[in-house]
């Protein structure tokens, strides 16, 4: 049997995962869920890792404060679980992409700025 690897008890912003410092996280749709299905257990196969995660997405698209708990996770970063529902992996692709974005758009600054 998998040991279930516990989510951290304390989060990067200081709080338990699903108890984020925020007024959006009362009506998280998550709160009623165990943390199981948003966090990893210790060796999961990946055929269950993906149906875990999958499960986990459902819940975060019937969520009113998705969006919020999205931008939580990236500005903290959250570095596990499934948060607004991005996995880990594709919070960092997100980040990857607003870096470049911010990178670009400083580049197009200092063109318009000299010319």
């Amino acid at each position: 049997m998998l040991q279930p690897i516990e989510p951290p008890a304390v989060s990067s912003s200081g709080s338990h995962p699903r108890d984020l410092a925020g007024p959006w996280h009362s009506e998280a749709a998550c709160r009623s869920d165990e943390a199981g299905l948003f966090f990893a257990p210790s060796k999961e196969p990946t055929a269950a890792r993906l149906s875990r995660e999958e499960a986990a997405k459902r819940v975060c698209a019937r969520c009113p404060v998705m969006i919020e708990c999205r931008e939580h996770a990236l500005l903290q970063p959250e570095p596990y679980g499934v948060w607004g529902g991005l996995t880990a992996a594709e919070r960092r692709v997100v980040l990857a992409r607003r870096r470049r974005r911010d990178a670009e758009l400083q580049r197009t600054a200092r063109i318009a700025a000299a010319g």
